[in-house]
């Protein structure tokens, strides 16, 4: 088996103790982030051999993220050092009726300014077979988008499979002039695996679904399918937040041929919901290169969105046994 390769930003988040506001006391927990980066961490965490490929700046900061994501087990060797300064984004979680907030502060980042030649991605596809991207590199602005393209036709040329997060982020896209539906478009031409539900489909192609639940995301997907001829898989997450600390998650994996959708999974007691679809995007091409059954791939992604939530911080950074406990149920102490 190959090498996974993710490319995309790493960032620093900052977030309150607890559950408090930004601020309420002078102190902020930091832990390395960044969705692409998530989805590698887990899956070196699950034994697979990952790379990441971003830019950060030669700096102490920088210097943290590359030691945080290393002792993962994540190949860090084509990381580039650039003048710019670390992105950062603060997270405030919700408790109760007051949900979760976002605040972003990474304009102009080194990974963000890098011109899209920067890359040589002859050398960085070298031994992958597969390539992992998501909607956030070209919602940074138009060096993001032009890099994130260039990635994707070198990707195609080269052979070497590419997966899709949509990860659709409006406050970045509506920050410049941007045109998300045909960026988002000529990426996802060159993907075989697409993570996103109904509404991000809607999105890319104009289009309403109707019906409920698995039947509108079915519509969705056929409507994918018949729109972008690589694509194989969509996979997605549909989620019921009764309030800030009960969710009810469910994972629903389509193909051409069939669709299966789980059981909602009530998750209550939520510690961190912030890169649960990164895990959940693990846990589903976890499945497809172990050669999983349709619906045991639907339930490892489940499985690993649903502890992400027990993890404070972005990256999920559970094993095999993590999963198979998941399984097998029962929440009492293991001795």
């Amino acid at each position: 088996m190959g090498t996974f390769v993710a490319f995309g930003e790493i960032m620093l988040r900052m977030s309150p103790p607890g559950r408090e506001l930004l601020l309420q006391t002078p102190r902020l927990d930091v832990w390395v982030a960044g969705a692409e980066a998530n989805v590698v961490t887990q899956l070196a965490r699950l034994g697979h051999d990952t790379r990441i490929v971003t830019a950060l700046p030669a700096n102490g900061l920088g210097d943290a993220a590359v030691t945080s994501l290393r002792g993962h087990g994540v190949d860090t060797r084509h990381i580039q050092r650039r003048d710019g300064r670390m992105g950062f984004y603060f997270v405030t979680s919700g408790a109760g009726f007051r949900p979760t907030d976002v605040l972003y502060d990474r304009a102009h980042s080194a990974f963000a300014t890098a011109p899209a030649d920067a890359w040589d991605w002859d050398t960085l596809l070298d031994g992958a077979d597969r390539l992992h991207l998501s909607g956030i590199t070209p919602a940074l602005g138009p060096d993001g988008t032009r890099a994130a393209i260039a990635a994707a036709e070198a990707a195609t040329r080269l052979g070497v499979p590419i997966s899709f997060d949509g990860n659709y982020r409006a406050r970045l896209w509506e920050a410049w002039d941007s045109n998300p539906r045909e960026t988002l478009t000529t990426l996802i031409s060159h993907a075989d695996v697409l993570f996103g539900n109904h509404r991000d489909v809607s999105l890319l192609l104009g289009e309403t679904f109707h019906g409920d639940g698995s039947e509108r995301r079915r519509e969705a997907a056929e409507a994918a399918f018949a729109h972008f001829p690589k694509l194989q898989v969509i996979a997605s997450t549909a989620r019921h937040a009764d309030d800030a600390d009960r969710n009810r998650v469910s994972a629903r994996i389509d193909t051409r041929e069939r669709g299966f959708q789980t059981d909602e999974a009530l998750i209550t007691g939520i510690v961190d919901r912030i890169g649960a679809g990164d895990a959940f995007a693990s846990g589903i091409l976890h499945g497809l290169r172990t050669g999983l059954p349709l619906e045991d791939i639907a339930r490892t992604g489940l499985a690993l969105t649903a502890l992400k939530h027990s993890l404070p911080g972005d990256a999920s950074l559970f094993g095999q046994a993590d999963i198979d406990g998941f399984f097998a149920g029962g929440f009492d102490v293991r001795r």
